[in-house]
């Protein structure tokens, strides 16, 4: 999800920084510019940070045993399945 909103903040910045050919400031302090350069670094760590920052995948395999046993007092199945991490 973050790495849409860093390539948006990465486009914005883009825009503004490149494209606008205004001089004007922001409350008098800030320039239109510099705002453009703060999207354009913001956008670039969001998608910096959203790949290191991802859940890993495993990609090991699992192996499955089921038994199945009749229980001799109530003459109900049972069934166990047992789920082992091959490594």
């Amino acid at each position: 999800m973050y790495i849409g909103v860093g390539i948006f903040l990465l486009v914005v910045g883009a825009i503004i920084t490149f494209a606008y050919t205004g001089d004007a400031t922001l409350g008098g302090v800030l320039s239109v510019h510099a705002v453009g350069w703060i999207c354009i670094i913001a956008g670039v760590l969001a998608i910096i940070l959203s790949l290191v920052m991802r859940p890993r995948r495993d990609t090991g395999s699992y192996s499955t045993r089921r038994v199945s046993q009749t229980d001799p007092n109530t003459g109900t199945r049972v069934d166990e399945t047992h789920v082992d991490r091959d490594r």
